[in-house]
């Protein structure tokens, strides 16, 4: 099973990620967004950041998790390659708790791609294929 793919795009670019489960669709999800930004095999885990998003829908969700983890970039330095996540339904309200886990970011070691704004909520959608969950949408690069 392949985690992830990027998506052709006009001006931008897509990410679809799928897994055994909504997180770890979600998870794989960061993998595609954060490997648009660098080199992923380049990451060392030295550092862990808590993560937590809210929604109304699983859809939703996703872009949020991806903006956040994109927050946590801007605000700690760091770059991520490795994702947990947990999700669940608090009075009808979808809320992730996860942890990004990577390092500083270093201009020389981490090979640097395309800056990505923010995930949108253009090309959103996720289904099952397979048996695997997916989740797809459109990165502001």
């Amino acid at each position: 099973m392949k985690p992830f793919e990027l998506l052709d795009h006009e001006a931008d670019i897509g990410i679809k990620a799928w897994g055994e489960t909504v997180e770890e669709a979600f998870a794989h999800g960061a993998q595609a967004m954060f490997s648009v930004m660098v080199n992923l095999k380049h990451i060392t885990v030295e550092r862990e950041i808590d993560v937590e998003a809210r929604a109304g829908d699983l859809e939703e969700l996703f872009v949020e998790w991806l903006n956040e983890l994109l927050a946590q970039r801007d605000l700690s330095e760091m770059v991520f390659s490795k994702f947990e996540v947990e999700i669940k339904d608090e009075s009808g309200e979808c809320v992730l708790t996860g942890k990004a886990k990577g390092e500083q970011l270093d201009h020389e070691k981490h090979e640097i791609r395309t800056e990505v704004k923010a995930a949108t909520y253009y090309g959103l959608r996720s289904g099952k294929e397979s048996d695997l969950y997916y989740f797809q949408c459109v990165l502001d690069i």
